[in-house]
């Protein structure tokens, strides 16, 4: 029976960082831009706050659609190996006796 398949990574540690990188210059482009706006502080808190909200809005949604991706691949291995199974198990030269 074969080894199971290890599926391909999504990424490479050079696009883990530079998605990276990017996320933090951005957060941090916007933290400063909130500061340096020429309002009062109740102003730049409620941005603040929307701006927190947003980010970790982002993460929930990139953790939901993970987890659906991994629920399919697990699916589309269950899926397999039931094919597999039957592959092995037919014979398509027995001759069926009743």
């Amino acid at each position: 029976m074969d080894m199971p398949v290890k599926p391909a990574s999504p990424g490479t540690t050079a696009f883990f960082v530079q998605a990276a990188i990017s996320f933090g210059v951005a957060l941090v482009a916007v933290c400063v831009a909130i500061v340096y706006l020429p309002v009062n502080g109740w102003v730049r808190a409620f941005f603040a706050l929307g701006l927190l909200y947003t980010v970790t809005s982002a993460f929930t949604l990139a953790k939901c659609v993970r987890d659906r991706q991994e629920d399919r691949n697990l699916v589309s291995r269950v899926d397999q190996a039931r094919l597999e199974k039957f592959l092995a198990e037919h014979d398509p030269f027995k001759v069926e006796t009743t």
